[in-house]
């Protein structure tokens, strides 16, 4: 599914990933963990294509995505990739609903389609009830969920998680690892994710340990 090889990055002097090597099978659930500054988020973010790696190759599926560049990028990120981050950024003026379309309508998806599997993931992930409300009115869990749905919105061949439970207490942060694993043996999908959490890294298929820009163990 994913397949990196040589991944460097440099922020001006500071050399930040030394020569990543990673690959992720399809639906296998990833965790990366280590301190803070061993290169988790950068790394995770070049795979994501959010950021450009200094050197190295980063194949999805059969797609070389380092040799992709602007409205092709962003058209393929839109269709096979999904986020989701500690921080939600979910749109404040928008309801749970539209903010799980809208990444459905960026890629010309008809809006009635759009909108009828944005329904059935939001019921599926308990907010059936919440479905008009904007994101002010969700608790954080509910906000997280609204997130993880709209990462799910295209189908996506992978989906990078940065801290997804960071902000979340333990209770929200356990209903988010289990629904990590009902999404993976329920549609086969594919995560990598960043965490400090040692209770969603146990629930991993593998855990990847970096330190000092380099994956050790």
């Amino acid at each position: 599914m994913l397949n990196a090889k040589g991944i460097q990055k440099f922020y001006e002097k500071l050399h930040v990933l030394k020569g990543v090597d990673i690959s992720v099978n399809k639906g296998e659930i990833v965790s990366i963990v280590g301190s803070s500054g061993a290169g988790k988020s950068t790394l995770l973010h070049i795979l994501g294509t959010l950021d450009e790696p200094a050197a190295g190759e980063i194949f999805l599926g059969q797609v070389p995505v380092h040799e992709l560049k602007g409205k092709k990028l962003a058209a393929f990120r839109n269709k096979e990739i999904g986020f989701v981050f500690q921080f939600h950024h979910l749109l404040p003026e928008f309801t749970a609903l539209e903010n799980v379309c809208i990444p459905g309508w960026i890629a010309g998806r008809r809006k009635k389609e759009v909108e009828t599997e944005a329904t059935k993931l939001l019921q599926m992930l308990g907010l059936a009830e919440r479905l008009d409300n904007k994101p002010n009115a969700l608790s954080g869990g509910e906000q997280q969920r609204v997130a993880v749905a709209r990462a799910l919105i295209n189908k996506p061949a992978i989906v990078f998680a940065d801290e997804p439970t960071g902000n979340l207490d333990s209770k929200n942060a356990k209903e988010l690892h289990d629904l990590f694993v009902q999404l993976r043996n329920q549609f086969n999908q594919t995560f990598l994710i960043v965490t400090h959490n040692e209770e969603l890294a146990g629930m991993s298929d593998r855990t990847l340990h970096m330190k000092d820009g380099l994956i050790v163990a």
